[in-house]
């Protein structure tokens, strides 16, 4: 196996290499949108976006040993509006409205979980619509450090 996980890979969007052999990308979710089409000098293109994880698995509940990465990426939905078929809840996926401070609970500890000793959680969230002081105390780890400032931030952890 791999010494990564990312565990809600969904389309890759800011990995470098896609098919990085080191990594293990999961999601619960393996599809492909239509994201409408844009103008080219040929005519329209169609925009697609592919969701294709390695391991299709829910965050909460990870089908990996304890103690087995030495890093995770973490970047959960991070919307609980967003219009069911919108291409926002199709290129970054929702949580549920009623359930998502628990679900991002189970999250958090599953990744640490999973985590080797002294393993390393990258942990990435956009405040658009929950801010990160109503995420952050759901992590029973505290962060070593961060991004504080835009709306996207990126919050690293340890394992002890």
């Amino acid at each position: 196996m791999t010494p990564i996980l990312d565990a809600c890979c969904g389309s890759k969007m800011f990995w470098f290499d896609k098919e990085n052999p080191q990594v293990t990308f999961m999601d619960k979710r393996e599809a492909n949108y239509s994201l409408g089409t844009y103008p080219t000098k040929d005519g329209d293109k169609e925009r697609l976006l592919t969701v294709s994880p390695d391991v299709v698995a829910d965050f909460r509940s990870m089908p990996f040993d304890d103690n087995r990465f030495y890093m995770v990426v973490f970047d959960p939905p991070h919307l609980i509006y967003a219009g069911k078929d919108s291409w926002l809840a199709k290129k970054y996926g929702t949580l549920n409205r009623d359930t998502w401070q628990d679900d991002l609970r189970q999250g958090f500890a599953e990744c640490m979980r999973v985590l080797k000793p002294n393993g390393t959680l990258i942990f990435k969230w956009n405040t658009e619509q929950i801010p990160m002081n109503k995420v952050l105390p759901l992590c029973s780890h505290k962060p070593l450090f961060g991004d504080k400032r835009s709306k996207t931030r990126w919050i690293v952890f340890m394992k002890d």
